[in-house]
Protein backbone atom coordinates (compact mmCIF):
# COMPACT_ATOMS: atom_id res chain seq x y z
CA UNK A 1 0.00 0.00 0.00
CA UNK A 2 1.60 3.65 -1.34
CA UNK A 3 2.13 5.97 2.01
CA UNK A 4 3.99 8.45 0.30
CA UNK A 5 1.65 11.83 -0.63
CA UNK A 6 -0.13 11.84 -4.30
CA UNK A 7 1.74 15.02 -4.57
CA UNK A 8 4.93 16.68 -3.26
CA UNK A 9 5.87 20.16 -4.47
CA UNK A 10 8.87 21.37 -2.85
CA UNK A 11 11.03 24.87 -3.29
CA UNK A 12 8.98 25.22 -6.68
CA UNK A 13 10.02 28.14 -8.64
CA UNK A 14 9.12 29.07 -12.22
CA UNK A 15 9.44 32.27 -14.24
CA UNK A 16 8.33 33.69 -17.03
CA UNK A 17 11.24 36.16 -18.30
CA UNK A 18 11.49 38.49 -15.47
CA UNK A 19 8.31 37.29 -13.95
CA UNK A 20 8.33 35.41 -10.88
CA UNK A 21 4.80 33.19 -10.71
CA UNK A 22 5.87 30.58 -8.46
CA UNK A 23 8.39 31.94 -5.67
CA UNK A 24 9.75 28.53 -3.82
CA UNK A 25 6.26 26.88 -3.26
CA UNK A 26 6.03 23.79 -1.07
CA UNK A 27 2.54 21.65 -1.42
CA UNK A 28 1.62 18.08 0.00
CA UNK A 29 -0.98 16.30 -0.96
CA UNK A 30 -2.32 13.20 0.81
CA UNK A 31 -3.58 10.18 -1.22
CA UNK A 32 -7.41 9.81 -1.04
CA UNK A 33 -8.28 13.23 0.42
CA UNK A 34 -9.74 15.80 -1.47
CA UNK A 35 -7.43 19.16 -1.82
CA UNK A 36 -8.75 22.14 -3.12
CA UNK A 37 -6.26 24.51 -4.09
CA UNK A 38 -6.85 28.29 -3.44
CA UNK A 39 -5.61 31.99 -5.09
CA UNK A 40 -6.74 35.25 -6.42
CA UNK A 41 -6.02 36.01 -9.95
CA UNK A 42 -2.19 35.74 -10.95
CA UNK A 43 -1.00 33.89 -7.22
CA UNK A 44 0.59 30.91 -9.28
CA UNK A 45 -1.96 28.75 -8.59
CA UNK A 46 -2.45 27.75 -12.36
CA UNK A 47 1.17 27.47 -12.79
CA UNK A 48 1.66 25.62 -10.18
CA UNK A 49 -1.22 23.48 -11.38
CA UNK A 50 -0.07 22.74 -14.57
CA UNK A 51 3.66 22.20 -13.16
CA UNK A 52 2.75 18.92 -11.50
CA UNK A 53 0.26 17.72 -14.71
CA UNK A 54 3.85 17.76 -16.22
CA UNK A 55 2.52 20.79 -18.99
CA UNK A 56 5.46 22.74 -17.70
CA UNK A 57 9.25 22.40 -16.29
CA UNK A 58 10.22 23.97 -12.93
CA UNK A 59 13.06 26.37 -13.35
CA UNK A 60 13.73 25.31 -9.32
CA UNK A 61 12.68 22.62 -7.05
CA UNK A 62 10.93 19.19 -6.99
CA UNK A 63 7.64 18.07 -7.98
CA UNK A 64 6.79 14.26 -7.86
CA UNK A 65 3.75 12.82 -8.87
CA UNK A 66 2.39 9.33 -7.61
CA UNK A 67 6.52 9.41 -6.27
CA UNK A 68 7.75 10.14 -10.41
CA UNK A 69 8.51 13.02 -11.98
CA UNK A 70 5.48 14.73 -14.08
CA UNK A 71 7.51 14.75 -17.16
CA UNK A 72 10.46 12.45 -16.98
CA UNK A 73 7.76 10.03 -16.24
CA UNK A 74 4.75 11.23 -18.31
CA UNK A 75 4.35 8.17 -19.98
CA UNK A 76 4.36 5.71 -16.90
CA UNK A 77 1.74 8.66 -15.40
CA UNK A 78 -0.18 9.33 -18.08
CA UNK A 79 -2.71 6.16 -17.11
CA UNK A 80 -2.86 7.01 -13.64
CA UNK A 81 -3.91 10.67 -13.79
CA UNK A 82 -7.07 12.89 -14.55
CA UNK A 83 -6.75 15.97 -15.85
CA UNK A 84 -9.48 18.38 -16.54
CA UNK A 85 -9.05 21.11 -18.10
CA UNK A 86 -11.25 24.50 -18.53
CA UNK A 87 -10.77 24.46 -22.41
CA UNK A 88 -12.00 20.71 -22.50
CA UNK A 89 -8.66 19.36 -24.24
CA UNK A 90 -11.41 18.36 -27.50
CA UNK A 91 -11.68 18.37 -31.18
CA UNK A 92 -13.86 21.39 -31.90
CA UNK A 93 -15.83 19.00 -34.60
CA UNK A 94 -15.81 15.97 -32.43
CA UNK A 95 -19.60 14.47 -31.33
CA UNK A 96 -19.49 15.01 -27.53
CA UNK A 97 -20.02 11.47 -25.84
CA UNK A 98 -18.31 9.34 -29.27
CA UNK A 99 -15.10 11.13 -27.95
CA UNK A 100 -16.00 10.59 -24.43
CA UNK A 101 -15.97 6.62 -25.80
CA UNK A 102 -12.83 7.02 -27.64
CA UNK A 103 -11.35 8.40 -24.08
CA UNK A 104 -12.43 5.19 -22.04
CA UNK A 105 -11.14 2.93 -24.81
CA UNK A 106 -7.77 3.95 -24.04
CA UNK A 107 -8.13 3.02 -20.70
CA UNK A 108 -7.96 -0.99 -19.90
CA UNK A 109 -10.41 -0.80 -17.29
CA UNK A 110 -12.76 2.10 -17.65
CA UNK A 111 -16.13 3.48 -15.49
CA UNK A 112 -19.02 2.35 -18.27
CA UNK A 113 -19.72 5.43 -20.00
CA UNK A 114 -23.83 5.30 -20.81
CA UNK A 115 -23.93 5.55 -16.70
CA UNK A 116 -21.31 8.18 -16.72
CA UNK A 117 -23.59 9.96 -19.57
CA UNK A 118 -26.13 9.73 -17.85
CA UNK A 119 -25.20 11.06 -14.41
CA UNK A 120 -23.70 14.14 -16.01
CA UNK A 121 -26.82 15.10 -18.14
CA UNK A 122 -24.54 14.59 -21.62
CA UNK A 123 -27.25 12.14 -23.51
CA UNK A 124 -28.82 14.58 -24.80
CA UNK A 125 -25.77 16.18 -26.68
CA UNK A 126 -24.45 12.83 -27.32
CA UNK A 127 -24.30 13.29 -31.51
CA UNK A 128 -23.57 17.13 -30.92
CA UNK A 129 -20.17 18.75 -31.90
CA UNK A 130 -18.65 20.29 -29.30
CA UNK A 131 -18.33 23.71 -30.31
CA UNK A 132 -21.73 23.53 -30.79
CA UNK A 133 -22.20 22.61 -26.64
CA UNK A 134 -23.52 25.17 -24.48
CA UNK A 135 -20.45 26.22 -21.80
CA UNK A 136 -22.01 23.77 -19.17
CA UNK A 137 -22.03 20.70 -21.30
CA UNK A 138 -18.83 21.37 -22.65
CA UNK A 139 -17.65 21.22 -18.83
CA UNK A 140 -19.48 18.17 -17.91
CA UNK A 141 -17.86 16.18 -20.81
CA UNK A 142 -14.51 17.54 -20.04
CA UNK A 143 -15.26 16.17 -16.27
CA UNK A 144 -16.25 13.11 -17.78
CA UNK A 145 -13.09 12.55 -20.07
CA UNK A 146 -10.78 13.36 -16.85
CA UNK A 147 -12.50 10.52 -14.56
CA UNK A 148 -14.01 8.01 -17.12
CA UNK A 149 -10.55 5.87 -16.79
CA UNK A 150 -10.77 5.46 -13.46
CA UNK A 151 -7.40 7.53 -12.59
CA UNK A 152 -5.51 7.29 -8.75
CA UNK A 153 -5.42 11.25 -8.95
CA UNK A 154 -7.58 13.68 -10.85
CA UNK A 155 -6.91 17.58 -11.56
CA UNK A 156 -10.37 19.45 -12.01
CA UNK A 157 -9.83 22.98 -13.04
CA UNK A 158 -12.89 25.01 -11.92
CA UNK A 159 -15.29 21.99 -12.66
CA UNK A 160 -18.36 23.80 -11.44
CA UNK A 161 -18.01 27.06 -13.74
CA UNK A 162 -21.23 27.80 -15.82
CA UNK A 163 -23.15 25.24 -14.25
CA UNK A 164 -26.63 25.67 -13.16
CA UNK A 165 -27.53 24.36 -9.61
CA UNK A 166 -28.26 20.85 -10.66
CA UNK A 167 -25.11 19.87 -12.77
CA UNK A 168 -23.16 21.67 -9.57
CA UNK A 169 -24.45 19.49 -7.38
CA UNK A 170 -24.09 16.22 -9.55
CA UNK A 171 -20.50 17.31 -9.50
CA UNK A 172 -20.00 17.33 -6.19
CA UNK A 173 -21.52 14.14 -5.92
CA UNK A 174 -19.25 12.53 -8.42
CA UNK A 175 -16.34 13.99 -6.64
CA UNK A 176 -17.72 12.75 -3.10
CA UNK A 177 -18.02 9.40 -4.81
CA UNK A 178 -14.07 9.38 -6.49
CA UNK A 179 -12.98 10.17 -2.72
CA UNK A 180 -15.11 7.13 -1.65
CA UNK A 181 -13.12 4.84 -4.42
CA UNK A 182 -10.07 5.97 -2.77
CA UNK A 183 -8.92 8.26 -5.62
CA UNK A 184 -7.14 11.90 -4.83
CA UNK A 185 -8.93 14.81 -5.96
CA UNK A 186 -7.22 18.57 -6.79
CA UNK A 187 -9.83 20.94 -6.97
CA UNK A 188 -8.75 24.86 -8.09
CA UNK A 189 -12.10 26.69 -7.64
CA UNK A 190 -13.01 29.99 -7.11
CA UNK A 191 -16.16 29.26 -5.40
CA UNK A 192 -15.65 29.08 -1.43
CA UNK A 193 -18.86 27.41 -0.66
CA UNK A 194 -17.53 24.71 -3.13
CA UNK A 195 -14.14 24.35 -1.49
CA UNK A 196 -15.85 23.50 2.10
CA UNK A 197 -18.16 21.94 0.76
CA UNK A 198 -15.60 18.88 -0.66
CA UNK A 199 -12.23 19.52 0.32
CA UNK A 200 -10.76 17.49 3.25
CA UNK A 201 -7.56 20.36 3.09
CA UNK A 202 -7.48 23.42 1.48
CA UNK A 203 -4.42 25.23 0.14
CA UNK A 204 -4.10 29.31 -0.48
CA UNK A 205 -1.86 30.05 -2.85
CA UNK A 206 -0.65 34.22 -3.12
CA UNK A 207 2.30 35.63 -4.38
CA UNK A 208 3.80 32.58 -5.66
CA UNK A 209 3.81 30.76 -2.46
CA UNK A 210 1.41 28.91 0.17
CA UNK A 211 0.20 31.26 2.80
CA UNK A 212 -2.45 29.11 3.83
CA UNK A 213 -2.93 25.52 4.84
CA UNK A 214 -5.15 23.19 6.72
CA UNK A 215 -9.08 21.54 6.54
CA UNK A 216 -11.76 24.08 6.21
CA UNK A 217 -12.55 24.42 9.68
CA UNK A 218 -9.01 25.14 11.13
CA UNK A 219 -8.69 28.00 8.54
CA UNK A 220 -11.70 29.63 9.67
CA UNK A 221 -10.94 29.01 13.38
CA UNK A 222 -7.81 30.33 12.57
CA UNK A 223 -8.95 34.00 13.28
CA UNK A 224 -12.02 34.21 15.05
CA UNK A 225 -14.96 32.08 15.52
CA UNK A 226 -17.46 34.61 14.36
CA UNK A 227 -18.33 37.88 13.32
CA UNK A 228 -21.20 40.31 14.32
CA UNK A 229 -22.08 42.03 10.57
CA UNK A 230 -24.43 45.03 10.85
CA UNK A 231 -25.49 48.47 8.89
CA UNK A 232 -24.99 52.30 10.07
CA UNK A 233 -24.06 55.12 8.24
CA UNK A 234 -21.15 55.38 5.78
CA UNK A 235 -17.91 56.57 7.02
CA UNK A 236 -18.18 56.57 10.85
CA UNK A 237 -15.11 57.10 13.12
CA UNK A 238 -13.78 53.17 13.92
CA UNK A 239 -10.86 53.95 15.78
CA UNK A 240 -14.03 54.87 18.70
CA UNK A 241 -15.77 51.86 17.79
CA UNK A 242 -12.17 49.73 18.12
CA UNK A 243 -11.87 51.69 22.02
CA UNK A 244 -15.40 50.86 23.22
CA UNK A 245 -14.91 47.39 21.87
CA UNK A 246 -12.95 44.41 23.81
CA UNK A 247 -9.17 44.47 23.54
CA UNK A 248 -8.01 42.80 20.92
CA UNK A 249 -11.08 43.28 18.68
CA UNK A 250 -11.28 44.37 15.43
CA UNK A 251 -13.57 46.23 13.52
CA UNK A 252 -14.04 47.12 9.92
CA UNK A 253 -16.22 48.80 6.97
CA UNK A 254 -16.32 46.83 4.25
CA UNK A 255 -18.45 48.75 2.45
CA UNK A 256 -19.67 51.82 2.60
CA UNK A 257 -22.36 51.46 5.49
CA UNK A 258 -21.53 47.97 6.17
CA UNK A 259 -19.59 47.08 8.90
CA UNK A 260 -17.86 43.94 10.62
CA UNK A 261 -16.74 43.27 14.13
CA UNK A 262 -14.43 39.99 14.71
CA UNK A 263 -16.11 38.44 17.23
CA UNK A 264 -18.89 36.54 18.93
CA UNK A 265 -22.30 38.83 19.72
CA UNK A 266 -21.78 38.73 23.21
CA UNK A 267 -23.12 41.46 25.76
CA UNK A 268 -20.67 43.67 25.71
CA UNK A 269 -20.04 43.47 21.65
CA UNK A 270 -23.49 44.67 21.32
CA UNK A 271 -23.35 47.31 24.21
CA UNK A 272 -20.21 48.71 22.24
CA UNK A 273 -21.85 48.93 18.73
CA UNK A 274 -24.93 50.41 20.28
CA UNK A 275 -22.85 52.48 22.19
CA UNK A 276 -20.62 54.08 19.38
CA UNK A 277 -24.00 54.38 17.26
CA UNK A 278 -25.98 56.11 19.54
CA UNK A 279 -22.90 58.54 19.14
CA UNK A 280 -23.22 59.22 15.56
CA UNK A 281 -27.13 59.66 16.40
CA UNK A 282 -27.72 56.26 14.62
CA UNK A 283 -29.15 52.55 15.39
CA UNK A 284 -27.28 49.60 13.76
CA UNK A 285 -29.44 47.51 11.34
CA UNK A 286 -29.88 44.23 10.09
CA UNK A 287 -27.61 42.83 12.61
CA UNK A 288 -26.64 39.48 12.36
CA UNK A 289 -24.11 37.01 14.21
CA UNK A 290 -22.54 34.34 11.43
CA UNK A 291 -19.57 32.00 11.68
CA UNK A 292 -16.25 33.41 10.21
CA UNK A 293 -16.44 31.42 6.60
CA UNK A 294 -13.89 30.30 4.32
CA UNK A 295 -14.20 33.74 1.62
CA UNK A 296 -13.68 35.23 4.88
CA UNK A 297 -10.32 33.65 5.36
CA UNK A 298 -9.49 34.31 2.08
CA UNK A 299 -10.47 37.94 1.33
CA UNK A 300 -8.31 38.36 5.03
CA UNK A 301 -5.05 36.77 3.56
CA UNK A 302 -5.16 37.85 -0.20
CA UNK A 303 -6.96 41.46 0.45
CA UNK A 304 -10.06 42.58 -0.83
CA UNK A 305 -9.26 44.80 -3.56
CA UNK A 306 -9.63 43.44 -7.33
CA UNK A 307 -6.89 42.43 -9.33
CA UNK A 308 -6.33 42.62 -13.19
Amino acid sequence: MQTSPAVEVTGLVKRYGEKTAVDGLDLTVERGAVTAVLGPNGAGKTTTIETCEGYRRPDAGTVRVLGLDPIADARELRPRVGVMLQSGGVYAGARAVEMLRHTAKLHADPLDVDALVERLGLGSCGRTAYRRLSGGQQQRLALAMAVVGRPELVFLDEPTAGLDPQARRATWDLVRDLKRDGVTVIVTTHYMDEAEELADRVAIIDHGRVIASGSPAELRGSGGESSVHFEAPAGLDLATLRKLLPDGVAAVETGPGHYRVEARLEPEVLSAINEWCALAGAAPERLTARLRSLEDVFLDLTGRDLRS
